[in-house]
């Protein structure tokens, strides 16, 4: 058996175990470059060189830079602004958020902008009184397209770019992508525009994402926030000193709360106060206002209450919701409203299901607290065994806080990034190591952030399946193929050769990801394009265009899945607008490309 025929069989093995997914795609590619090095087919480096190819480090670090401008809601902030200017009419709203989506997807990837504005979409569909399922698939079908905008937005961008490279020492402009991308856009926007309502269903999904928007003015009225408590400090001058807390004289309508120590331990009821210790007290201001100047008193903090709403969630502080988990190390502790403690403060105390108030609460399993501080305090909570985070505090705050604290610095490495990447000065892997770096160094991604941002399963697919392209290159079986094709497209020019390679990619496409189909196709692109004389980089254009038309089932891409569940559609939903929309793209891009790009 000839080595070429060899590669081929790997090939139809790879496939079928992605369309068997039994398996993970990451074990099908390790498997996959596992069998090439037991044929034969590739020796042991060549079988690892994936994993250390400079696609694969330019792919990991754009997860990092994507997270950067995510986390510090650049891409809430940008949708929430395309709510409030887009108003609510059908056609409106969905080219603004399709084209947001689109610009996005160049950004950050479509993935993270299709995760990025899912709740944006949610909460615009319940606005404007619209079912999710006329409005998500089109989001993520644009996202698809914006991809092709730059060289970063997609990985098969920089696949085919790195195929060009290899064989001509030329590589694609890193705008030079958004000339056929741009097209692509449009058109993908008018097929939704014109025949989405008939093509799309109306259905109510099961389960949609949470919308925080009103996330704030729920905790207050559930925590009864109307007067909120004061929290004195106790000077060396004030009368208090030495006393027990039932002996300090506070006037009608003040309650004292309790009383925290110095190092943040509650006082017991006997325990005498002493200088440095805070009280803690709830009444009207000017009740207040006559503690403090009758004992000689200092205001720390003031009241956070229905009314101060900025004052509770905003860039630099949050809130979070939390619940005593079963034998939690907090069980049995004291607190009460206005206790201060791991940087955060305690704005109310429920037990079932009723507020507490001012009252003191030994903590019991299944309490549940308001606590509010500085983000990466409140965040915090998220990791600790003792307590349950009833919503997840970094998703408030994306979908909340129009831009966080450490946007300008996001937008500031995104700028040296693309200048770095349009420029060329330095190869496309240094432009992405500089930008997660620059993301690290500014503090907008912490390390754990950074390696938790990287999908490592993309990670592995990638640097195990650039073997089996090489294996299919060296071994005979891309110009086998292409052999094949050339003698199917006889001499119907080169319109006829994009358009057979269009088709050979598209039905891949549909069950295999985007970034292992094009990683399949490029060496059998390069072979065509040699054997019938066309030139490489339309062909291979016309691979990144084809391999990113994934419309006709949700395993396509992962941005179909992350839609699946939100707009209530079935398997059978996507090949209906998906069709029309690929109809559109064959067409912009048999017709477009050999212009651009001349054959």
């Amino acid at each position: 058996m000839s080595d070429a025929v060899l590669s081929l069989l790997v090939l139809a093995g790879c496939v079928g175990l992605f369309v068997w997914n039994r398996l993970s795609v990451g074990v099908v590619a390790i498997l996959t470059a596992l069998a090439l090095y037991a044929t034969g087919l590739i020796d042991a480096n060549q079988a690892i060189a994936g994993f250390g190819d400079p696609v694969v480090v330019f792919i990991a670090t754009l997860f990092v830079v994507s997270e950067g401008l995510e986390s510090s809601g650049v891409t809430a902030w940008a949708g929430q602004e395309l709510i409030t200017r887009a108003g609510t009419a059908r056609t409106k709203l969905l080219i603004a958020l399709m084209a947001l989506s689109a610009v996005l997807a160049a950004l950050v990837t479509p993935n993270g902008a299709t995760a990025a504005l899912l709740p944006v979409v949610v909460l615009a569909a319940r606005r404007s009184k619209q079912s999710t399922s006329q409005m998500l698939m089109p989001l993520a079908f644009a996202a698809s397209a914006g991809a092709l905008l730059v060289l970063s937005g997609s990985t098969v961008n920089v696949i085919v770019s790195d195929a060009l490279f290899d064989s001509t020492g030329d590589r694609f402009g890193f705008f030079e992508f958004g000339l056929i991308g741009l097209p692509l856009v449009l058109a993908t926007i008018a097929v939704s525009v014109l025949v989405g309502r008939r093509l799309l269903p109306d259905r109510s999904p099961t389960s949609l994402p949470a919308d925080y928007s009103e996330h704030v003015d729920t905790l207050v009225e559930h925590y009864s926030l109307d007067v909120g408590f004061f929290r004195l400090g106790v000077r060396p001058s004030s009368d208090v000193v030495g006393r027990r807390r039932d002996e300090v004289e506070v006037p009608e309508g003040v309650v004292l709360i309790g009383v925290q120590r110095e190092d943040g331990r509650p006082a017991g009821v006997d325990d005498a106060l002493d200088v440095g210790d805070v009280v803690v007290v709830t009444g009207d201001s000017s009740g207040i206002a006559s503690l403090v100047e009758r004992h000689g008193l200092v205001v720390a903090t003031t009241p956070l209450t229905r009314r101060t709403r900025e004052a509770l969630l905003g860039r630099e502080v949050g809130v979070a919701e939390l619940v005593v988990r079963p034998r939690s190390r907090a069980i049995g502790e004291v607190v009460f409203a206005g206790m201060a403690r791991s940087g955060v403060t305690v704005l109310g105390v429920r037990r079932l299901g009723k507020d507490r108030g001012g009252d003191q609460l030994v903590l019991a399993e299944g309490d549940s607290l308001l606590v509010h501080g500085p983000w990466p305090a409140v965040e915090a909570f998220a990791a600790d065994d003792d307590v349950l985070i009833v919503d997840s505090p970094e998703l408030v705050r994306r979908q909340t806080v129009a831009l966080g604290p450490k946007a300008w610095r996001a937008l500031a490495v995104l700028a040296v990034t693309v200048l770095l990447l349009a420029t060329g000065v330095v190869p496309p892997a240094i432009a992405g190591l500089v930008g997660a770096a620059l993301m690290v160094m500014t503090g907008v991604v912490g390390v754990p952030q950074a390696y938790r941002a990287v999908s490592w399963q993309i990670v592995v697919l990638i640097g195990g399946l650039i073997p089996l392209s090489v294996a299919i290159s060296s071994s005979g079986a891309a110009d086998l193929v292409a052999g094949w094709l050339v003698d199917l497209v006889g001499d119907g020019g080169p319109r006829v050769v994009l358009a057979t390679l269009f088709l050979l990619t598209l039905v891949l496409g549909q069950v295999v990801s985007n970034t292992a189909t094009v990683l399949i196709i490029a060496p059998i692109a390069v072979a065509l394009a040699d054997a019938s004389g066309v030139a490489l980089a339309p062909v291979l254009m016309l691979v990144a265009v084809a391999g990113a038309a994934s419309f006709l089932t949700p395993i396509a891409t992962p941005a179909n899945m992350m839609v699946m569940g939100p707009g209530g559609y079935a398997f059978s939903d996507y090949w209906k607008l998906g069709l029309a929309t690929t109809a559109a793209w064959f067409a912009v891009a048999v017709l477009l490309i050999p212009v651009i790009w001349p054959t």
